[in-house]
């Protein structure tokens, strides 16, 4: 009954004594009333998407000159009354408090209990936790361009965006330049690059979509994600861990409390004062490193790192050639997005011949761990490795959508291979044949531009020219790390 009656009321043909029987249960029962309001929600919010509704107010029509003649006063007094009526909807627009700040780590722009009403916010560094007024949950990361429209519809301009919305906010609604999302009580990302489209991915539950202009509207389940191209919706790879979540930003506050970056900075500026150092790449420099990838914000607020998404998308870099490397430390912050590719690549060189013995291969295998591996190695005798290469045996990913520091201490003297995870020692693979290493022209990222695809970030990537210690890995990490 309690459903037919609120159906009835949604689609208009309900009578007036229906009409009586749902007041009458609206004023008895709470929970009643609670999803009363989530149907209003939703049935408000796919309304809207499928009337491509938008605030922007359409250009006023010309009226017909007669009216101007013969009905001066009536016309006078309409005009009075909508002015009135714009009036108290703009005094009202600019007075109510849409959202509210929990955290802001590293933007200049927005702070603590900050209240949002209908203004444009333009942060450039930094990410901020947002509670709406009906209680969803969202941190949006910068460069990021938006405003509410009220509690329930959000538009991004661009930035990046994961929302958890309860029951109470059921209907929730993304607005990008290329389309729209609603939610249906779930967790999702959008992503608005600054140039390009916008992606929407469904972590949980359900979000309706609709591409710009497109006729259908699109369900999206749990591990759904489109990208809005050209006016429709083209499903793309589920890159969950690519968006900042509620739960990951008192850590990352706390470490820009206690100082990590200023520690960080003061770690690197050792480093490039070490005589054994190749190379060391924090991505801040104006000179663009060639390649296709995205930069995005890295670790700290207002930092840059290369995003790699699409197949295909690489760095390249050319460091260490026409040397052998006895010794060598690969070490860098990574943010990966997703599983699933055979291998994940963090540098390969670009050739793997057995004519030029020592050339580097640095990746993430599909069980995620670490891998690397040197034309001409063998393994000794005895080895526990499956498939002929030095692994660590610790996944990369515990914590999937966070930073995580990862290292490689390669020695052809001592026959050793060892891996580091979040500055801990890992494992050891002990080598037969340990041929030195050789680096020259490589990718990250990716292997020939269409294979070994690493989906997710890069900072801070070490190469040195020395075996590391564990007490410096430790070090290493320690110093870096953005959370706290």
């Amino acid at each position: 009954m309690k459903a037919e009656l609120m159906a009835a009321y949604l689609s208009g043909s309900i009578t007036p004594p229906q009409m009586q029987q749902l007041n009458a249960m609206l004023l008895a029962d709470a929970e009643a009333r609670r999803e009363f309001a989530e149907l209003l929600n939703v049935d408000s919010a796919l309304a809207a998407l499928a009337a491509d509704w938008t605030s922007t107010p359409k250009a006023a029509q010309p009226k017909p000159a007669r009216w101007l003649t013969s009905s001066p006063r009536w016309i006078t007094a309409a005009a009075a009354c909508i002015a009135m009526l714009l009036g108290a909807w703009y005094w009202q627009h600019a007075h109510t408090i849409y959202a509210t700040v929990s955290k802001a780590a590293g933007v200049q722009e927005l702070t603590d209990g900050a209240a949002l009403r209908g203004e444009t916010h333009d942060i450039r560094a930094g990410s901020v936790s947002l509670i709406t007024a009906r209680g969803a949950r969202i941190v949006i990361e910068a460069p990021a361009e938006f405003r509410f429209e009220s509690a329930q519809r959000l538009h991004m301009k661009r930035g990046r965006l994961a929302a958890d919305v309860p029951p109470t906010a059921k209907g929730f609604t993304v607005i990008t330049p290329s389309g729209d999302a609603v939610d249906l009580g779930t967790r999702f990302g959008v992503d608005v690059p600054t140039s390009g489209a916008a992606e929407v991915h469904v972590f949980q539950g359900e979000v309706i979509a609709k591409a710009s202009g497109a006729h259908d509207k699109q369900s999206l389940r749990g591990g759904d994600a489109v990208t809005f191209a050209a006016g429709a919706s083209t499903a793309r790879e589920l890159r969950s861990a690519a968006f900042i979540q509620p739960d990951e930003m008192p850590g990352l506050t706390a470490g820009l409390a206690a100082g990590q970056r200023a520690q960080a900075e003061g770690a690197l500026a050792a480093l490039r004062k070490d005589p054994a150092l190749i190379a060391l790449l924090d991505f801040e420099s104006a000179e663009e490193l060639p390649g296709v990838y995205r930069k995005v914000q890295g670790r700290w607020p207002g930092s840059h790192a290369p995003e790699f998404v699409n197949v295909g998308d690489h760095l390249k870099l050319d460091v260490g050639g026409g040397r052998d490397w006895p010794q060598l430390t690969l070490a860098a912050w990574v943010r990966i997005d997703r599983l699933g590719a055979p291998y994940q690549s963090l540098l390969h060189t670009d050739g793997w011949s057995q004519n030029n013995p020592g050339q580097v291969h640095w990746i993430i295998n599909r069980d995620t761990t670490m891998r690397l591996a040197l034309i001409g190695n063998v393994l000794a005798p005895g080895s526990v490795e499956r498939q002929g290469h030095p692994d660590s045996r610790t996944p990369v990913l515990p914590e999937q959508g966070r930073w995580v520091h990862l290292a490689a201490v390669y020695d052809s003297a001592q026959k050793t291979a060892r891996f580091y995870l979040n500055g801990q020692f890992d494992s050891e693979t002990r080598l037969q044949t340990a041929p030195p290493a050789r680096l020259g022209p490589a990718q990250i990222g990716n292997w020939n531009q269409q294979d070994r695809k690493l989906s997710g970030r890069v900072d801070e990537l070490l190469l040195l020219g020395r075996a590391m210690s564990d007490a410096e890995i430790h070090a290493l990490h320690a110093a870096g790390n953005p959370y706290r």
